[in-house]
C-alpha cells in the first residue's frame, strides 16, 4: 500500500525564517512555496533524495497548523506516507478500524490528494496519506 515517505511536515511561526535555515541545513536555494487555501496554510517544500520537508506556516487563527503551534511548539506535525490509490488505502484502513480524521481525500499541496489519521491511531503521530497526480 505505501510506496515511501513522501514527505515530512513541520510547524513553524515564520515560514521566511525557517526556510532560511532550511537552506543553510540542505544547501537547496531553490525550493517551491505555495498558499494552500483549503488550509490555510503557506508551504515551503525542499525536496530532499526521493522525499521531502515540508514547512508550514497557518495563515489565521483558523489554520490548522495556527491550533497545533497554540498546543504544541514549532516541529514535527506529521510524516505523508506516498499511495497509489488513496480512496482504496482509506478504504482498507477503516476496515482495519483506524481512526480516520479525512473519510475522503482532498486537495493539498502540488494538487495532490490528501488524507489525514487521526494521531490516536498512529502511536501519537498525525499520518498522512498523499496520491501524486
Amino acid at each position: 500500500m505505501l510506496k515511501k515517505v513522501h514527505h515530512i511536515g513541520i510547524a513553524v511561526k515564520d515560514l521566511k525564517e525557517a526556510a532560511e535555515k532550511y537552506v543553510a541545513i540542505t544547501g537547496i536555494k531553490h525550493y517551491e512555496t505555495e498558499y494552500v487555501p483549503g488550509q490555510d496554510v503557506e508551504v515551503a517544500m525542499f525536496e530532499v533524495g526521493e522525499s521531502r520537508i515540508e514547512l508550514l506556516q497557518g495563515k489565521s487563527e483558523n489554520s490548522p497548523i495556527s491550533k497545533f503551534l497554540e498546543k504544541n511548539r514549532e516541529g514535527l506535525h506529521h510524516v505523508a506516507y506516498e499511495v497509489e490509490d488513496i480512496d482504496k488505502a482509506l478504504e482498507e484502513l477503516k476496515a482495519q478500524g483506524f481512526a480516520l480524521i479525512d473519510e475522503k481525500a482532498r486537495i493539498g499541496a502540488g494538487g495532490m490528494k490528501i488524507a489525514f489519521i487521526h494521531p490516536k491511531s498512529t502511536n501519537g503521530v498525525l499520518t498522512e496519506l498523499s496520491q501524486v497526480k
